[in-house]
């Protein structure tokens, strides 16, 4: 009887630690979150979006989780990362003019200081405050005095250009404004870069160090991969500069209805979806010589290679993660920060803002042959024409408030995503959803206060839902998105959109698209629907009121002529470039401590 009774306490002591697993494994483990963010990629670059260049990594990314193709961005560089790492809207939290171009009236404004400000906390800084490690490699562009760099605003560590562009090959500049570009490592700024640097390798060989560095202390990582590439100017290594020789001499044109049509086989863009119109200063490539379209052609070979480069190394960090066992436990978000950059000598013509810089970069980086391209001191971009391509179907590119300049491709995969492999979502989403979406996946808040500054309300909503297959949208018909930057402007709700911008891309008034049915805002609605543009003019209003919108006095996009009468006493004069010192480090750049 007594070796029956010890029998049975001890089958029952096996049951009972059996359904009970020990408290480590009771929690699940928490995943690791990679933010591949790529500069001025353009909606349809990718292949899982309809591109011909080959981007076999990110592709098998798409297929392993999701596609988006309705999710919004800005429509230049830093006020998209500024709401990435916030969640706030751009006129809060410091970006509501970029720094390169803040106004005479803005200069001075909360909100307006044009770098990412003090009255908004970021997603590494709470990430890593609920134990996560976070790590950053890349550009920065929000700030470069020693509380605003990417150490002091919560990663961990960091190797970040400060500057908005640069050479991918050393510390030359794209800006006349600080002709050597500035970088931190993990807080301390760089007066000299790796022997065997290359921008996009050396950024991933940075980040696989970082990772490795804490392999095995059980925490997960939160890494934001800030590429320069697709950035001009486009600078590659010799051997992936002749994988598309000859496949763009056919033109613009061509390459945008073959992008469409693949784009429609693949579900991202609807049945019987049209292209935006060829703008206006853009020519017929029909029309021209075989040997100008094969030089223009050139460019796009270029910025094809750069964005296959880039897929390469993003190859190797999944290939790395996938050798340490943490692949599967790491959600990937891949996206564009705006429309595609139609730099180029038609900048001139097509009013970009930018225009100073280029002109610095073609008259100082002196390697203007077609064999130099791509070569330490070439500064190649490609143009609207090709931009217009690598944002098909769409009409515009950077810096305009058409779909070009907002509307990017967004691939999320990882143990989030519980909606079929491979498909496609056509809900609304915005970049500044994103902070939302990871603070409740790490099970982190967000804060009324941090630091004793109280913080504004996130305007982002999680996508917890949309991943779970549980909704389409983390928005209602009745949320609205709205935008501002360089004065142009734009309010979406629901299908319908209004838009205001400068000439010559715009009216210099209000138009009126529904983008269900002309997703390439080829018709102007606003004379037939005044209702609808009321509507949406009162949105815009509600938008101007919570966020302190205010519009420059005077915008790049104007001419000198229009300029002219609107003077101010205070204005430097034109061109409107520079409107308050900037930063410059000491002669000893290693005297600051890490923050």
């Amino acid at each position: 009887m007594k070796r029956i009774a010890i029998t049975l306490v001890a089958g029952l002591l096996a049951v009972l630690f059996a359904a009970t697993p020990p408290v480590q494994a009771q929690q699940a483990k928490r995943p690791n979150i990679v933010i591949i963010l790529g500069d001025d990629l353009g909606f349809a670059d990718i292949g899982a979006f309809g591109s011909e260049i080959k981007t076999p990594n990110l592709d098998s990314l798409a297929s392993e989780g999701v596609r988006f193709t309705n999710f919004y961005t800005h429509a230049s560089c830093s006020p998209t990362r500024s709401m990435l790492l916030s969640g706030v809207d751009t006129h809060l939290n410091g970006l509501g003019n970029m720094d390169e171009w803040i106004a005479p009236n803005q200069r001075g404004v909360v909100g307006y200081e044009g770098y990412l400000n003090k009255r908004v906390a970021t997603l590494p800084q709470l990430l890593k405050e609920s134990g996560y490690h976070t790590y950053m490699v890349g550009k920065w562009h929000l700030g470069k005095a020693p509380d605003q760099i990417p150490a002091a605003r919560g990663f961990e560590r960091d190797f970040s250009l400060l500057d908005g562009g640069g050479s991918y090959w050393d510390m030359t500049n794209i800006t006349a404004a600080v002709p050597k570009s500035l970088y931190t490592e993990d807080g301390r700024y760089l007066t000299k870069l790796p022997e065997d640097y290359y921008a996009t390798k050396t950024y991933t060989d940075k980040l696989i160090g970082f990772i490795d560095a804490n392999r095995g202390d059980g925490k997960p990582f939160f890494a934001y991969v800030a590429h320069q590439a697709p950035h001009d100017p486009f600078h590659l290594p010799k051997e992936w500069r002749s994988r598309h020789i000859g496949e763009y001499d056919k033109g613009w044109d061509a390459v945008r209805q073959a992008r469409l049509k693949r784009q429609i086989e693949l579900g991202i863009m609807p049945e019987g979806t049209k292209l935006s119109e060829r703008m206006w200063f853009i020519p017929d490539p029909i029309v021209l010589a075989p040997a100008a379209r094969a030089i223009l052609g050139k460019k796009m070979e270029l910025y094809a290679g750069m964005v296959e480069n880039m897929d390469f190394h993003v190859g190797r960090l999944m290939d790395h993660l996938k050798k340490i066992g943490e692949y599967e436990n790491t959600i990937f978000i891949v996206f564009g920060d705006n429309g595609a950059e139609g730099t180029d000598l038609f900048k001139m013509i097509a009013g970009n803002p930018g225009t100073r810089d280029f002109l610095f970069a073609a008259i100082n980086w002196s390697q203007t042959h077609p064999n130099a391209w791509g070569d330490p001191g070439s500064y190649v971009g490609y143009g609207p024409m090709w931009a217009q391509v690598s944002m098909t179907p769409f009409s515009q590119y950077k810096g305009w408030m058409a779909e070009g300049g907002i509307r990017n491709a967004l691939i999320l995969s990882g143990p989030a995503v519980k909606r079929p492999r491979g498909s496609v979502n056509h809900g609304l989403m915005h970049v500044a959803d994103i902070m939302p979406t990871l603070l409740e996946i790490a099970g982190a808040g967000y804060p009324k206060t941090y630091r004793g500054q109280e913080l504004p309300s996130l305007m982002g909503k999680s996508w917890g839902r949309v991943l779970a297959g549980q909704a389409e949208s983390p928005r209602t018909e009745q949320d609205y998105l709205a935008w501002e930057i360089f004065g142009n402007r734009a309010v979406r709700q629901g299908d319908w959109k209004l838009r205001w911008e400068y000439k010559p891309l715009g009216k210099g008034d209000w138009e009126l698209f529904n983008l269900a049915a002309d997703p390439a805002e080829r018709k102007d609605l606003a004379a037939e629907r005044p209702d609808k543009v009321k509507a949406l003019m009162a949105l815009w209003d509600d938008y101007v009121r919570k966020n302190n919108v205010i519009l420059p006095s005077r915008s790049m996009f104007e001419t000198l002529d229009d300029q002219l009468p609107k003077r101010v006493p205070d204005d430097p004069g034109y061109p409107p470039l520079i409107y308050k010192k900037q930063f410059v480090p000491p002669k000893d750049m290693m005297a600051y401590p890490k923050p």
